[in-house]
């Protein structure tokens, strides 16, 4: 699913934040990215959909070399990603429906079809009477549920999930835990968490991956 080998990112060009990262994240792994608030986890969360290009080395997302990609392989790959933010980016002129439908239409599916897969997961979120209304209408815990709602429309094959529990209560937080466990656990989907904590008694496999000075330790 992802094997970087050596890669190096920066945002200036000049020092960099992660170097000689060397992994391999298989098809159905469940992962929590860990370190300080700075160490680079958002940056290298970004890199594995092309959000930001390595400096130098190898990066493969579903066997697409992220450095030499062009900017219409980028699209599809993103096809195959769903992400998660820890500020939801829910677009607000739509409604939640809306929402979820989106990446279902900009992979080529039809009204009716977005329609019926956007009802289908508001009601496995627990949010089946709130298709209709707008993202500024629902909570924090509502929002990130949509979120994670719009992530899965598409069936993809990787979610990318950056602090997706940082602003929530932590009955809120549960849900979304839960959501994400059974992504991995009854879809095969590979999860990757950029998180300061991982709960307590999460229930599931998972590896754990810790930056610290610029490079990335398993333990």
């Amino acid at each position: 699913m992802i094997l970087a080998s050596d890669i190096c990112l920066t945002y200036d060009g000049k020092k960099d934040i992660i170097h000689n990262g060397k992994f391999h994240i298989k098809q159905g792994d469940f992962v929590f990215i860990t370190g300080s608030s700075g160490s680079g986890k958002s940056t290298l969360l970004k890199s594995f959909y092309g959000g930001l290009k390595p400096k130098s080395g190898t990066l493969l997302v579903n066997k697409q070399n992220i450095l030499k990609a062009s900017n219409g392989k980028l699209r599809e790959l993103r096809k195959t990603i769903g992400i998660i933010f820890q500020d939801y980016k829910l677009i607000k002129e739509y409604t939640v429906e809306e929402n979820i439908m989106l990446p279902l239409k900009l992979n080529g599916y039809n009204d009716k079809l977005s329609l019926a897969q956007a009802k289908k997961l508001l009601k496995h979120v627990k949010l089946s009477s709130k298709g209709e209304s707008y993202p500024y209408e629902l909570s924090g815990g509502e929002q990130q549920r949509a979120a994670v709602a719009r992530a899965l429309a598409h069936n993809p094959k990787l979610i990318l999930a950056d602090e997706p529990t940082g602003n929530l209560d932590d009955y809120s937080a549960e849900v979304i835990w839960s959501l994400l466990r059974k992504a991995n656990e009854q879809l095969g989907i590979t999860v990757i968490v950029v998180t300061h904590r991982i709960p307590d008694n999460f229930g599931l496999s998972f590896r754990k991956f810790d930056i610290l000075s610029g490079d990335i330790y398993e333990s």
